[in-house]
Order: C-alpha cells, then structure tokens, then sequence
C-alpha cells in the first residue's frame, strides 16, 4: 500500500478518532507533508521509538505507542509467559506533550494483555524507571521520552529486566513483533478503571523515591569533605523544565549542600520549554539564565539535567580568570571517573577486578586514566545500553566488579543501581568531586588542568548533519557506503593505522595489512584509529535523520590541543 492509500484509510477508517482526522484533513493537499507521515511506519528502532508528535503512521501519537506496546506485550508472552504477565513492566515518563497520555496508553495495552503495569504517580527520571522495574524485579520497563529533543519530539523507551535499554536478542525480537502487526485495529486496549479494578494498573509512589536516594548515598566516597565546606560551597542547578528538578534538589540537599541555587525560570514542568531554543546540556546558548544566576551568586559549578535526567551538562569557574568554562560530557565524565579511581585506590575501597566501561566514540583519555591505576577498561558499542549489559554480565559470569562508566554524549553511571545513565548520581558525585576541590582551595576547572598535565589534553568533538524525509535517509546511506567502500588512507596530515568496520564486524591494519574482527555486536558504525592517538568515527542515526562524526585527539596543550582538532574536523568535512 502506497503512502496515499494508508493516508485515506486513516481519514476513512472508524478506528481513528475524529481529532486524528480533522489534523490530517487540513494537510490533505499537502502532498510532501502528507508522504512523510506516511511513506513508513515510524521505526520501532533498537531502543524503541523517536519521531515528531502528530497524526500518521510515521508519527509519535495514541495509535503508533498502541502497536509498540502490543508489540512488547506479544514478546514477553511468547518468551516469558505467564510469569512474564505476573512480573509486569514498570512505566515512567517525562515532562513533554502527550507523555502521560502515552504512559497509560502502554499500561492498558499490556493489561488488555494480562501483563501487569506499574506506573510512576507523576513524572520521573530515566535512571529511576531503571531502578524501579529492577527494584520491583518486572520482565520489562518503558520511558516516554525523547531526552534532550526538540519540544515537538517524543518517543518510547524499552528496557528489559536487567535494568538495562534492550540490546540483542531482545531488541530485535521486539522489533520484529512490532513489525509484525500491520493492522492497527487489532491492537488491544482495556478500561483504565477495570485495570485498576483487576489489579493490572499499579501506581508506583514515594517508597521508590526514598530507595532510590538511598542507593545513590551509597556512592559518596568522602562524606566528611562535604560536610566541611557545605556553608561555604555555591552550586546553580537547572533542570531544564524536566523530571530532575525533585530528585536533584533532594539528594544535594540530603547531603548536607546549604547554597544550592535553582534557576527559577526553568524550574517547573514545560512541555513548550519556552525558556530554550533547545533543551539540551551540549547546547551553550541553553545556560544563558544559569550563568546569569551563577555570577550573581559567585557559584563554583553550575549544572544542568537534559528533560529526563540521564545527561549532565556543567561549568565551572576559572580561579584565575573567574569565567566560566563548559564541560564536554567528556571532561566532566571523566572528572568522576578519575575521582573515584583514585580515591577508592586511597582508601582501599576499591573493589576486585575493577572495570571501567565506555563507548567506542568516548574520549582516548579513559584509555590512559585507567592505565595509571591499573584499572581494566572495556569498550562497547555507542549506546549506554551496552554499558548497562556489561554489569550484567560481571554479575552473571563474576568477571568483574563495575566501578564506573561514561559515554561521551554527557552520560555516565557510578554505582549499578540503574543500568541507564543517570544525571542525578552525577549532579551528586561532581557535587562531591567540587567540595574536594572547594577544601583543597582549587576549582573544578583547576583539577580538569591537572589531568591533562598529567594524562595529555585529550579533546574531542563531533559533527552533526541532518538530512530530512526519505531523501535525507538516501543521502545518509550513500555517505556511508562510500567511506564503506573506499575508506580513505589519511585524514589531513594524520594517517589512518586502523580501520573498523562493526556492520560485517571486520577490522584492518593498513600498516601491516592483517585483518581482525571487532568481537562486538553488528552496528553500521564505521572507526577510524589515526596516527598520535587520534581517531574518527562516522555512525548514522538510529532514531532522527542525521549522521554524527565524531573525532578525537591528543594535544600538548589547550591551544595546540584545539588546533588539532580544528585540522581534523576540517579533514572529515572534506571526506563528507
């Protein structure tokens, strides 16, 4: 059936109610609007669902969340049974339009289904709906969400029981009964109050909150150093209108922070986010109002939570100049990172077998922090779920113990009480990491100099380029085809030692000529490891239309730092 045939079986069809219609009907002369709602059903991708709010079959709306969930429910039928319905999926949501709406549309589509819901009482984080379906040992869990999208995005998050975003067999399984479904009426649904009354729709409350903080007080490593400098030390917080405003506030205020400031404006619920071009911590132009806060109030650090409170975004204040200076998820990851490390080795804490978990797009200074201590690192695939697997597997095979993760788009995990990443444990631990360095008589800015004095001045970036409709995902497919097919052999002045290629899962050393595999799972990703402990990646999108490079590399110095990176990003864009 062709775009313009599912087009009028919406407009016709009884199953769609009358609002659905009369927003199709008025693009109906429309054509290149009505044939990008319509010339695909809106993917159900390897972590669920993504796409613009709106009527049609490539939209985020009642009836594509419907066939997601029935979808999810025909999976955990078939493969867990009737024990499978009993343990029931937890269910949260953010702070966006239709996000409630969509949260009880999954519940009562799985309780049409005999499968138990529990759903959060109001809006919550990520990492909390990872904790909760882990807390109460459910099959699965669901997070309406679309993170640090535009206002006009939302989508669909599936976890699986371990707590972590589904990776294989899972996520293909639900993919495939997601897709097997072409008949949107067949879907099933169920009375909200008869779920109620059946004992299917559960409401989740205060107690996972409170459990919740618990486990995050359990990664504080220097409770006395906090309680040192609690008067003194001045934090802005911004939850950027979304789901960390309570849980953030409470934990820092839990521990003792007296002079924590909120940035009024972005403080309460906006699915508009009216106060942002873009609700996004990698965005500068979204810390306007908490740098303004932050110099009236002569904070050290200022932080802010993306939407649903899995990313953190800070600056933090140069003792020399008293500016200001962004973090890149990067930097402010491995702050943490190196914090712990050290100060579990200090202390002895430190447990057996320590591993540090990141992507294989995060920076090359992970490679040389946990070197110093002596620490194994692994790398998996881009995607905090491949993080979250491997505390899986440590727990399953006793192969190591978790210490630490992080990825370079601002996410990181310390501790394994969720396994997504999780911004309110990292608000908490750099909260830490700023008292440590509040008692030493330094800056958070002062510290990060002295790992690159210590380490090298690893610095990293990435480029975005967005390519809309099916056109854009043509163009997307061909760009990567031909660094496929004809990798090049230099990027600039730096030679390319090493090339990965995880879609056939081959690698190649183009100074020897000997070929290897990548021993991770297959993902249209493409690597390239340069001379001088530099590299490049390109990866399409697995949710919005765009291809990201991203690109690192090591300096000896900030200046000469960044003028590499300047060479190499103009090197990919030459490629591109």
């Amino acid at each position: 059936m062709g775009y313009r045939e599912t087009f009028e079986e919406w407009i016709s069809n009884d199953y769609f109610d009358a609002k659905t219609k009369e927003e199709l009907l008025a693009i109906r002369n429309d054509e290149k609007e009505v044939e990008d709602r319509f010339y695909k059903d809106l993917e159900f991708g390897t972590g669920g669902l993504r796409g613009i709010i709106g009527a049609g079959i490539n939209r985020m709306n009642v009836y594509t969340v419907r066939r997601a969930s029935q979808g999810l429910a025909n999976y955990i039928i078939k493969n867990a049974g009737e024990e499978g319905k009993k343990k029931g999926v937890a269910i949260s949501y953010d702070n966006r339009r239709m996000s409630p709406e969509f949260a009880d549309e999954t519940a009562l589509c799985l309780n049409a289904n005999g499968i138990k819901a529990y759903v959060f009482d109001s809006l919550r984080p990520t990492p909390e709906l990872s904790y909760a379906l882990r807390t109460l040992k459910c099959i699965a869990g669901v997070m309406v969400t679309a993170s640090h999208n535009p206002p006009e995005y939302n989508g669909y998050k599936v976890y699986w029981e371990d707590g972590a975003q589904v990776t294989p067999p899972h996520d293909t399984g639900i993919i495939a009964e997601v897709n097997a479904i072409t008949d949107l009426s067949t879907v099933k649904a169920m009375d909200k109050e008869e779920a109620k009354k059946a004992g299917l729709y559960n409401v989740i409350g205060s107690d996972i909150d409170d459990s919740y903080m618990a486990e995050l007080k359990k990664q504080i490593i220097h409770p006395e150093v906090i309680k040192a400098v609690a008067d003194d030390i001045k934090i802005v917080y911004t939850p950027f209108h979304g789901t960390g405003n309570v849980p953030v506030r409470r934990i820092l205020e839990e521990l003792g922070f007296k002079n924590v400031y909120i940035v009024k404006e972005q403080e309460d619920p906006d699915p508009e986010f009216t106060t942002l071009v873009y609700p996004n911590p990698e965005d500068p132009r979204a810390f306007e109002l908490a740098l303004k806060l932050a110099k009236e109030k002569d904070a050290d650090i200022v932080m802010a939570t993306d939407p649903d409170a899995d990313r953190l975004g800070i600056y933090a204040k140069d003792s020399k100049t008293g500016e200001y200076i962004p973090f890149t998820g990067n930097m402010s990851g491995m702050l943490i990172g190196e914090y712990i490390l050290r100060e579990r080795t200090a202390n002895g804490t430190m447990p057996k077998d320590p591993a540090f978990v990141t992507t294989i797009v995060t920076t090359n200074l992970a490679h040389a922090v946990t070197k110093a201590y002596g620490v194994k690192e692994i790398d998996v695939l881009t995607g905090f779920k491949y993080i979250g697997e491997q505390i899986k597997i440590f727990e399953q095979t006793g192969s190591n113990n978790y210490v630490f993760g992080l990825e370079e788009s601002y996410g990181c995990l310390a501790g394994t009480h969720a396994r997504d990443k999780d911004a309110v444990v990292a608000v908490m631990m750099l909260a830490e990491v700023a008292a440590y360095c509040k008692k030493q008589g330094i800056t958070i800015w002062d510290m990060m100099i002295s790992m690159y004095e210590k380490y090298g001045y690893y610095k990293e970036s990435q480029l975005a380029i967005t390519k809309k409709g099916k056109e854009g995902l043509e163009e997307i497919a061909q760009m990567m085809e031909k660094l496929r097919n004809d990798p090049p052999a230099e990027f600039g002045d730096l030679k390319v030692e090493k090339f990965y290629d995880y879609k056939t899962g081959k690698t190649k050393d183009l100074k020897s000529g000997e070929e290897g595999t990548t021993g991770l799972p297959v993902s249209n990703v493409l690597y390239f490891e340069l001379e001088n402990d530099s590299w490049c990646c390109a990866r399409p999108s697995g949710t919005e239309p765009k291809i990201k490079f991203y690109m690192g590399i090591k300096g000896t110095s900030l200046d000469d730092a960044a003028a590499k990176l300047d060479a190499l990003t103009e090197a990919v864009k030459a490629h591109i």
